[in-house]
């Protein structure tokens, strides 16, 4: 399969091409590095971006940002950041994407264990990660041709645990290769509306 993954130079993104690249042709994008480049907010960005990696079977998202902070401090602009980054990036790689996908194609996107378990400052995570996966399984009803979507929700990585681990206190860690193997059966697999959930 040719597959695009985004968020390739990330430390998800750099699991999954290790998981992947042994068995299918990779097309890396990101904001600053890869084989294309995207900036995931920017809609016509993401466009040119399936323009120039031509036809595909397979895009996977492990891209995107949100805020943490307290809330009642959190500014108005601040919990946009999280829904336009993480959140609208991802709905604008599938919209767009819907049309360069071969018949049979799948997305897989990046959700995360906080969608269902809160933590301290973390409640715009909670709020992009609980939309992306109501946007999977929505969506799945009303792809065509036999397109197929999932999300993966990990836990913190281990890879990640020196700057994401104070966030996650008594959680316990995944290393990337364990979440990658989430990735490959969504792309593998025959799935679809499915959030995997790498933490239980």
């Amino acid at each position: 399969m040719r597959i695009l993954l985004v968020g390739a130079s990330g430390t998800v993104g750099q699991a999954v091409a290790a998981a992947l690249a042994p068995h299918h042709e990779l097309i890396r994008a990101g904001r600053q590095s890869g084989d294309v480049r995207v900036d995931l907010t920017d809609p016509a960005s993401v466009e040119r971006m399936y323009e120039h990696a031509g036809p595909l079977d397979a895009v996977i998202t492990t891209a995107g940002h949100v805020h943490f902070g307290e809330l009642a401090e959190t500014t108005p602009a601040q919990f946009m950041s999280g829904l336009q980054d993480k959140l609208m990036g991802q709905v604008h790689v599938v919209m767009a994407g819907i049309r360069h996908l071969r018949d049979g194609g799948s997305f897989t996107l990046t959700s995360g264990i906080t969608a269902e378990e809160p933590i301290r400052l973390g409640t715009n995570a909670t709020t992009v990660n609980a939309a992306i996966e109501g946007f999977v399984r929505a969506s799945a009803t009303e792809l065509p041709r036999g397109l197929r979507i999932n999300a993966v929700s990990a836990t913190v990585l281990t890879e990640s645990l020196e700057a994401y681990g104070p966030y996650f206190p008594g959680f316990e860690a995944a290393p990337g290769a364990r979440v990658a193997l989430a990735y490959r059966r969504s792309v593998d697999g025959v799935d679809t509306g499915r959030v995997y959930k790498v933490w239980q």
